[in-house]
């Protein structure tokens, strides 16, 4: 019960690896904030965290909107006291439109990098005075190994979120906020099923692990880089990836 008395926000939750986090925190003893825009799936991933002996509420957010963030963390305040970690996990991903960056429609290029890339930054903004309050706090961004190969207008968003975790860091290591991220491979999940169809076999054979990622091979990392465990990391970009990047 690494967690104990600690309130973590969890964005995009409602369903895939945010909700494997969500579960994960709620079963070591988190107060866990599931946020996110699906009402409906939010609040019954709240509902079973619950239901397994855990705390848990769920708060309707776009992680594109300060003003949404902002009144996330009032009603986070109002009901916990504090917020002590947050993990930005909320990406436009599943129902992504494929398209080349010279040629992407430009209002959909903005709503999608307002939420995949800023989103991190619009939470952080909002949750950090929260966690200074507490004497400090941890982050914990959602990358992709996308950052390092190509794949267009999403892996920008993702090479955005490294740059913002490593800047972040040390805006915030002075009030003894931490700030890193996960940078998960080809990972079975429901929206990754959605855009890689029968593709995602041929990820596989470019692992050095021979399998596609589970939600639950992430939650190690990630549980690891929230917890006092992790004190003295900060401004890191870690892959779990099963082998499919590495850098000299």
């Amino acid at each position: 019960m690494r967690f104990e008395d600690k309130v973590v926000v969890v964005t995009g939750a409602a369903q895939g690896i945010g909700e494997a986090y969500a579960k994960a925190l709620g079963s070591e003893g988190a107060s866990v904030v599931v946020a996110d825009i699906n009402v409906d799936a939010g609040a019954q991933v709240a509902k079973q965290i619950q239901a397994d002996g855990g705390r848990a509420m769920f708060v309707a957010c776009d992680v594109s909107s300060a003003e949404s963030a902002n009144a996330l963390v009032e009603t986070v305040v109002a009901e916990y006291g504090g917020v002590d970690g947050l993990v930005n996990n909320a990406a436009i991903y599943g129902a992504m439109q494929f398209d080349l960056l010279i040629s992407v429609d430009w209002d959909y290029y903005r709503r999608f990098m307002s939420v995949n890339m800023d989103g991190a930054l619009v939470m952080t903004r909002a949750v950090y005075p929260a966690m200074q309050q507490r004497g400090g706090g941890s982050i914990v961004n959602q990358s992709s190994t996308a950052a390092y190969l190509y794949s267009g207008f999403y892996g920008l968003a993702k090479v955005g979120v490294n740059g913002l975790t490593q800047q972040l860091a040390h805006e915030l290591g002075g009030m003894n906020i931490r700030v890193n991220a996960i940078a998960p491979g080809p990972t079975d999940t429901e929206a990754t099923r959605t855009q890689a169809g029968d593709a995602a076999k041929d990820l596989v054979k470019n692992l050095a692990l021979k399998r596609m990622g589970q939600p639950d091979d992430l939650v190690g990392a990630c549980l690891f880089l929230l917890s006092d465990a992790s004190s003295w990391i900060t401004g890191q970009i870690i892959a779990v990836d099963g082998g499919q990047t590495f850098r000299a």
